[in-house]
């Protein structure tokens, strides 16, 4: 038999799915729900709990519980990468026109927000270790930043890591105030002579940091999923590590491997 927070949820659920309560509306306050249910203010307080965790609910501080706007889908597939990497030569004018969050959100390149910071530091131990450098090797740190214009939250935290002294020759490519670059990564490195012969992505799945479930605005319960990935030149060098955080209530990886007929 269904508990009493259980049949209120499944009420307000049902309301939700109906659409009598859209996103973005606000529910009624826990006291009218007291009065109108009949139950007691913890129990009203659970079913909002389940409904929170379930992604269907938020609450914003100081105005109330609120109907979740669905956030946009990203799918990550292992294609895009060709799809990148046939990108970084093509013209500034087809450059400009997309790019991979458009490719993997089927947004339009006026609907997105993007930041981008750079700063130069010396490699740590761990960094060092995964692109195959010394220790105290000069990098260029990059982080990115890149949301829905209708959303509050990015798609993703990205930290990405350049050897300096490859890049150096481009000082465009140290220089932050260039981006958003056309072409991304790719086509900076093509700038340089480099072109990438492969790439490793290595995913786990994580409870998120405080940090990162407030940035990234996932509903309680919900994991992250993190992506190192790794960027090798036809030399076998590592050109580029990246470390992404993406939100796993609305991030759908896939993967396709063409195999050899017999």
């Amino acid at each position: 038999m269904a508990k009493a927070y259980e049949k209120i949820a499944d009420e307000l659920r049902a309301q939700i799915r109906a659409g009598r309560l859209g996103p973005g509306d606000r529910l009624p306050s826990e006291s009218d729900l007291v009065r109108s249910t009949g139950c007691s203010g913890p129990t009203v307080q659970q079913a909002l709990r389940l409904l929170r965790s379930e992604g269907l609910l938020e609450e914003q501080h100081g105005r109330g519980t609120f109907v979740r706007r669905p956030r946009t889908m990203v799918r990550r597939a292992n294609t895009r990468h060709q799809w990148e990497k046939d990108r970084a030569r093509a013209s500034e004018q087809q450059r400009r026109a997309t790019g991979v969050t458009e490719h993997d959100t089927g947004l339009e390149v006026d609907d997105l927000v993007f930041h981008a910071a750079y700063r130069e530091i010396e490699a740590p131990t761990e960094i060092a270790a995964a692109m195959g450098v010394d220790e105290g090797t000069a990098l260029v740190e990059r982080t990115y930043r890149t949301r829905h214009s209708a959303e509050r939250n990015p798609f993703s935290l990205v930290t990405s890591y350049l050897i300096r002294d490859i890049v150096k020759a481009n000082p465009d490519l140290l220089d932050d105030t260039k981006e958003p670059w056309p072409g991304g990564t790719g086509n900076q490195l093509y700038t340089v002579g480099i072109e990438i012969d492969r790439m490793e992505e290595r995913v786990t799945a994580r409870p998120p940091t405080v940090e990162e479930a407030e940035e990234l605005g996932l509903p309680p319960g919900a994991s992250v999923l993190v992506v190192r990935k790794t960027q090798y030149d036809t030399d076998n060098r590592v050109v580029e590590m990246s470390d992404i955080t993406l939100p796993g209530d609305r991030t759908e990886m896939l993967f396709t491997t063409p195999l050899e007929r017999w």
